[in-house]
């Protein structure tokens, strides 16, 4: 796709959405209440940056002078629009619904297949992780990874999502929460939305009297791999069996979970220096994420 017809799309998409609910969450109470370079032009600048695979704000500053200047002929320095970027943070969440409400949700099949899991934002990993101060007092703090056996001080993204054929499957539940809160908590606070169908999710879901409560009150099953019991060493064949199909059915989230890392870089969070900054990581590379999938299906 053209460069330009995408960033025209972008600033489009942002524009007809600011408006209203979004707006509100930014709204300032200064006598500088309508700046040169409007925040719909900032949100674009972001955005637009994230398309093309900057993944810094330095880096996403220095494309739109480089390469846009005539059409932001009002970009101010770097520091300056780091902090727009970031007064704009509340933005992002609003932000990445709408940009859900766009994704082609066609299914596989006619049973509704979700799928739960979690992804974790590192700010900083190994021995420095437990002296990383970078907001610890609003969402940030010390978790365990264990698909890389390490310890990590961050966050966890959260997304529950419905399998489609041949495609990624298509998010309807995004949420950040701090890398030490378990997945299952997580989930619990979505639960109550979701009905009907079957939900899959790895051994943190698993919870038997949760799974049967589901089903009576809600017609969700929740398929979850086979945990061993105490002291049991090895699973018998069935189990194994089911667990293997469950781990199946969810793959297609990890595929999701790789492809969102791949275009815009959201595990890396080093580069974050305060909460805001934290959100706008996050949140902010969901939403370009998920319009690539709106804008390019």
């Amino acid at each position: 796709m053209d460069t330009r017809f995408t960033l025209i799309r972008i600033y489009l998409f942002v524009c007809r959405h600011y408006r209203g609910r979004l707006a509100a969450t930014a709204q300032r109470q200064s006598n500088n209440d309508q700046p040169n370079l409007t925040d719909e032009e900032v949100l674009t600048i972001y955005l637009f940056g994230l398309f093309k695979k900057r993944e810094t704000v330095s880096d996403i500053h220095e494309y739109a002078k480089d390469h846009f200047s005539d059409w932001f002929p009002d970009l101010p320095s770097y520091q300056s629009y780091n902090r727009r970027l970031n007064r704009l943070s509340a933005v992002f969440s609003p932000l990445i619904e709408k940009a859900l409400q766009k994704i082609d949700g066609k299914r596989a099949g006619k049973t509704i297949l979700r799928i739960a899991d979690s992804m974790p934002i590192m700010i900083s990993k190994g021995p420095r992780a437990s002296q990383a101060k970078v907001a610890s007092e609003q969402i940030a703090d010390v978790g365990y990874c264990s698909s890389k056996d390490l310890f990590y001080h961050g966050g966890k993204l959260h997304i529950v999502a419905e399998r489609r054929d041949d495609r990624l499957p298509a998010p309807k539940r995004v949420g950040l929460t701090p890398a030490s809160e378990n997945d299952l908590k997580a989930l619990r606070r979505v639960l109550p939305a979701i009905e009907d169908g079957i939900l899959c999710g790895d051994k943190a879901y698993c919870d038997g009297p949760l799974k049967e409560r589901l089903v009576e009150d809600q017609n969700l099953k929740l398929l979850t791999p086979v945990k061993k019991n105490k002291g049991q060493e090895v699973l018998s064949a069935a189990d194994r069996l089911y667990s293997k199909s469950v781990s199946r059915l969810r793959q297609p989230i990890e595929s999701l979970f790789n492809w969102i890392d791949e275009k815009t870089g959201i595990q890396d969070a080093s580069k974050t220096r305060s909460y805001r900054g934290l959100i706008v990581h996050v949140l902010g590379r969901v939403a370009a994420a998920m319009l690539m999938l709106a804008l390019n299906p």
